[in-house]
C-alpha cells in the first residue's frame, strides 16, 4: 500500500507529460504523434529538457511532415533559436527536414503505418524509429515511453532514466512492479515523473513533506 500511496503522490506532484508540457494533446493521429516524434528527436540531446519542450512549442507550427518540409531551413532555425535550442540548433534543422521526408516517403506522413507494419511487434517498431534522423536508441526510447499513452501494445514502457528515477523516489526498478501500482491510463505518467526524479533536483523532498503534510 506505501508503494502505491507513493506512486499517487509522485503522479500528482510530477505526473505531468512531456508531450502535455510542450502542448501537444496526444492521440493515435498523425499530427499528434508527428510532434511528440519531433519532441523526442529534440529531448535525446544533451540539452535541458524545459528548453527542448520550449523548442518544441516553437516549432508547433509545423506540426505535420509536409509542414516542416514547406518551412525552410532558416525558418526551422529560428523557431530553434526562440526556444533557445541554440547548441544544435542547424544540424537539427537539417535532422528535421529528412526526418519529414522520410516519414513522407515511407508512411505518408502518418506514423500509424509504422505501427502498423509492425504488427506488434516492438523490436520492428523501434528499427523503424531508429530510421529517423538524430533519433538513436534514447530517443525511441522517450517516443515510447510517451506513446504508451496511446499505443497500448507499449505498455509498460519504463526506460532506464525512469527506472532510475522510481528507485530513488522508494518505487521498484522493475517495470511490471511500477505498473501495478498505477492504472494502465496513467503509466505514461508516472513513467515522465520518474525521469523528472531524476532531472529535476528537490522532487524526492517535495514528495516527502507532501506525504507527511497529506
Amino acid at each position: 500500500m506505501a508503494e502505491r500511496d507513493t506512486a499517487r503522490g509522485l503522479l500528482e506532484v510530477a505526473g505531468t507529460t512531456y508531450a502535455s508540457e510542450a502542448g501537444i494533446k496526444l492521440r493515435d493521429q498523425p499530427a499528434p504523434l508527428y510532434r511528440l516524434l519531433v519532441l523526442s528527436v529534440l529531448l535525446s540531446t544533451r540539452i535541458k529538457a524545459e528548453i527542448a519542450v520550449s523548442a518544441c512549442r516553437e516549432l508547433a507550427e509545423f506540426g505535420t511532415p509536409e509542414r516542416m518540409l514547406e518551412a525552410t531551413w532558416q525558418q526551422r532555425v529560428d523557431a530553434l533559436g526562440r526556444g533557445h535550442y541554440v547548441r544544435y540548433d542547424e544540424s537539427t534543422a537539417t535532422a528535421l527536414g529528412e526526418g519529414a521526408e522520410l516519414l513522407r516517403r515511407k508512411y505518408g506522413g502518418d506514423l500509424r503505418r509504422l505501427r502498423r507494419a509492425a504488427d506488434g511487434d516492438l523490436g520492428k517498431l523501434r528499427a523503424g524509429l531508429r530510421e529517423v534522423p538524430k533519433l538513436g536508441p534514447v530517443g525511441v526510447d522517450i517516443f515510447c515511453r510517451e506513446a504508451q499513452e496511446v499505443w497500448p501494445e507499449l505498455r509498460p514502457h519504463f526506460d532506464k532514466k525512469a527506472l532510475t528515477g522510481a528507485e530513488r523516489a522508494g518505487l521498484p526498478a522493475d517495470g511490471q512492479r511500477l505498473a501495478a501500482l498505477v492504472d494502465d491510463s496513467d503509466l505514461a505518467r508516472l513513467a515522465a515523473a520518474c525521469v523528472r526524479v531524476t532531472l529535476e533536483k528537490g522532487l524526492v523532498e517535495k514528495l516527502s513533506q507532501e506525504a507527511t503534510t497529506g
